[in-house]
């Protein structure tokens, strides 16, 4: 694996970050309207120059993904101010594709799979000229609201004095999969009420229908 170990502030806040995590996706899932985006970063990345860094965006949907309907890209932004430059998209027939920039060249790879709801890339060599806001837009018809994350990345030219961090890779695994379990749930509490509503409204529907067709009748029946 090329992946770059962990440094060791991230080790150091890896339990506070998840569990910060756990309790902003119970909130941002139960009042979801159709799609959310998690950069399971949070809200900002710390990398070693030189180095690889993954940067995590997971998309959550009541529907299936298509790849006729599916859309999706990655933009790049120095500040809040600035331009967006695209430098990934999603397309039908090819899948996701980096788009070659002067900024990134070859060093960006997709490592996700948007089947499996995951749209991650990696950075490699990474530099100073990296540092930025990183945007994850999905759109998943037939949800019509286009799902949105954002990560800031902060490039560091050397790694903080070794320690211990067995205690907090301990509790991210644990909270890790207390989060997988969270997520599946909330997915299908709204996924049920959701199709509750519809198979309602079709019922409605259904009634109106037979009232008119007994008002017409009556009214033929009266001529």
């Amino acid at each position: 694996m090329l992946f770059t170990t962990l440094t060791v502030a991230q080790d150091r806040k890896t339990g506070v970050q998840l569990v910060c995590a756990a309790l902003l996706l119970l909130l941002l899932l139960n009042g979801c309207s159709g799609m959310d985006v998690i950069m399971a970063n949070g809200q900002k990345v710390d990398a070693l120059n030189g180095t690889i860094v993954k940067i995590s965006c997971i998309f959550v949907s009541c529907y299936k993904m298509e790849p006729a309907k599916f859309a999706m890209n990655w933009t790049y932004q120095v500040t809040k101010n600035d331009t967006e430059e695209m430098f990934m998209r999603f397309y039908s027939k090819k899948g996701m594709v980096p788009l070659r920039t002067d900024r990134f060249g070859e060093r960006v790879m997709f490592v996700g799979n948007p089947e499996k709801n995951d749209l991650s890339i990696t950075l490699s060599d990474v530099q100073v000229g990296d540092e930025g806001l990183y945007h994850c837009y999905v759109r998943n018809p037939p949800d019509r609201i286009q799902g949105h994350g954002t990560v800031k990345l902060f490039v560091v030219s050397e790694l903080p004095p070794p320690w211990d961090s067995t205690s907090a890779v301990a509790i991210g695994a644990s909270v890790g999969g207390a989060l997988a379990l969270l997520i599946l749930s909330m997915v299908v509490v709204k996924c049920l009420r959701r199709h509750r509503k519809q198979e309602l409204i079709s019922e409605e529907k259904t009634e109106e229908e037979e009232k008119l067709e007994a008002e017409v009748v009556a009214e033929e029946g009266t001529k």
